[in-house]
């Protein structure tokens, strides 16, 4: 019978950002062990009650540590513990920026997955530019509202998760631009779920954990 997955007790962080301390929480599902790869997460938009506490970045985080994957949930700027104010998104991708370094330093391992939920999987995408994730996943990501301009395809296996009742991000724009690279990142649609996936978390995790299986 297979052990039912008890999640790490999150520890919390400090991590210094271009603009002062980061309030982050450090999950590691097997402490003392050295990983294959770890995760960073980054939450939606700080003006709208965005935080690391923010139940799909949760769920992201948690199907990496599934996976057997140490994950950092991290503040941008401004947002909860963190130093620093809003900074229409380019600070906030430094500060993206920074907590990789810290979390590919604390565990000496370069092997990467970045996710991101709404205005964070904006930055996630930007940041894989600079970052080189192995593989990255943005969530409800805000075609037409932050992603208003073309970026460069990361170089790295890639999902989009899209709800195509989604209130607040339009499901046809994500289809275009997804559509619109060379090389399409993977996209998964979840039917009739909207953008907070109410009710729909756990098969969000499902979609999660199976794109980054073996990665």
């Amino acid at each position: 019978m297979e052990r039912e997955f008890r999640p790490p007790v999150p520890q919390p962080a400090a991590i210094e950002g271009p603009a002062g301390m980061l309030e982050a929480r450090v999950e590691d599902p097997s402490p003392g062990s050295p990983p294959a790869v770890v995760g960073v997460v980054c939450h939606p938009h700080p003006l709208y009650g965005g935080t690391m506490q923010n139940k799909v970045v949760h769920t992201l985080a948690r199907a990496m540590q599934e996976l057997g994957t140490p994950t950092v949930r991290f503040n941008f700027r401004g947002v909860g513990g963190s130093e620093g104010s809003y900074d229409a998104g380019h600070g906030e991708l430094a500060d993206a920026v920074a907590v990789v370094a810290w979390a590919r330093a604390r565990w000496n391992c370069d092997a990467l997955w970045l996710a991101g939920f709404s205005f964070g999987s904006a930055i996630a995408v930007q940041a894989a530019g600079v970052v080189r994730p192995r593989a990255l996943v943005t969530v409800a990501p805000p075609v037409g509202r932050l992603l208003v301009e073309t970026v460069e395809r990361p170089e790295c296996s890639w999902l989009v998760v899209q709800g195509d009742a989604d209130e607040l991000v339009d499901f046809a724009v994500v289809q275009r631009w997804v559509a619109s690279y060379r090389q399409p990142p993977e996209l998964a649609v979840l039917r009739g779920a909207e953008h907070f996936f109410h009710g729909r978390l756990g098969e969000l995790r499902s979609v999660v954990s199976r794109f980054l299986s073996g990665k």
